[in-house]
């Protein structure tokens, strides 16, 4: 199942009440209610429930035992947390003009802003992206664009816009990149912006735009869109993870290329060791986190053992 396919779970009436009961009485409170509301979804949402019990089993054998196993009930800690960084991403607004913020590797960013030069951020479904974006505001001259697919979280999204009128403003909802946007990025990189993309999912309606390199002791399809991208604007490529630690939110940046030129024959070979450092990032940062990588679908799948149906 292509993660893109997935269903959108819940609806806007219940994500209000449930904001609603946060806002009245706190987190505790909160965490309450959606207990019994996760154990619900929890029932129900078979793939999902096997993609994180995978994931945990590649992780706690990666790290050697030190990250949780892959029990139901770190299962259901896996959906706990994902069900609170959404919150978080309501509340990211107000949130990034609370929260304690910290960057690790702000060097490989601060030249780059005294010489207005624009960058790809390749980034992952860790952590907040979200308040990530908001939290960068504080940073003069840091310019954020955001490529986004939210066409499976329609809900969601419109929740979002309601919480936050300027939620739209750096994001760029696309399902690909065609001649125009590719102009328009350019612009944006000339410019001094940087563009955040994901670089932990396979591109919809263009699943051949992959990559298979080593995550957690086995292979995986990640996407080469960022890659491609920083090639062809030649312009530096950092991966970006943002991680909530207590009341402290962390922001790690990497450095994966100053620059990437990519043969017209063999690009998939030149392209392979980029997505290989990116893959191995995210890794660290998994286990670091072992319950914020949110990727509840087959990530390891195939395409033709990847068609597993929703009950």
């Amino acid at each position: 199942m292509h993660w893109a396919k997935m269903q959108e779970a819940g609806g806007l009436a219940g994500m209000r009440f449930l904001l609603r009961t946060y806002r009245l009485c706190g987190r505790w409170p909160f965490r309450f209610l959606l207990f019994f509301v996760l154990l619900w979804f929890f029932g129900r949402r078979r793939t999902a429930r096997e993609a994180s019990r995978e994931y945990l089993r590649r992780l706690h054998a990666q790290s050697g035992g030190a990250t949780p196993a892959s029990s139901l009930r770190n299962v259901f800690r896996h959906f706990l947390v994902f069900s609170e960084a959404l919150l978080d991403k309501l509340l990211a607004a107000e949130l990034s003009r609370q929260m304690d913020y910290h960057v690790d590797g702000l060097e490989h960013v601060l030249p780059l802003l005294e010489q207005k030069r624009g960058a790809i951020l390749v980034a992952a479904h860790f952590g907040n992206i979200e308040l990530c974006r908001k939290l960068s505001k504080r940073r003069a001259g840091l310019r954020l664009t955001v490529i986004a697919h939210t066409e499976n979280a329609v809900r969601f999204t419109r929740m979002m816009k309601e919480l936050d009128p300027d939620y739209d403003v750096d994001l760029l909802h696309v399902s690909n990149i065609g001649i125009d946007t590719a102009i328009m990025l350019a612009q944006r990189i000339e410019a001094g912006g940087f563009i955040v993309i994901a670089g932990d999912r396979v591109p919809v309606g263009s699943a051949d735009a992959t990559v298979r390199v080593p995550f957690l002791g086995h292979d995986a399809d990640f996407p080469i869109s960022s890659y491609v991208l920083a090639a062809t604007l030649q312009c530096p490529l950092l991966a970006v993870f943002g991680m909530r630690h207590g009341d402290r939110f962390i922001t790690t940046m990497r450095l994966v290329a100053e620059s990437i030129h990519l043969p017209r024959k063999g690009r998939e070979a030149a392209i392979r060791p980029y997505a290989a450092a990116f893959a191995k990032l995210l890794e660290a940062e998994c286990l670091k986190a072992p319950f914020q990588w949110s990727n509840f679908y087959p990530f390891w799948a195939t395409s033709a053992s990847a068609q597993t149906k929703e009950p």
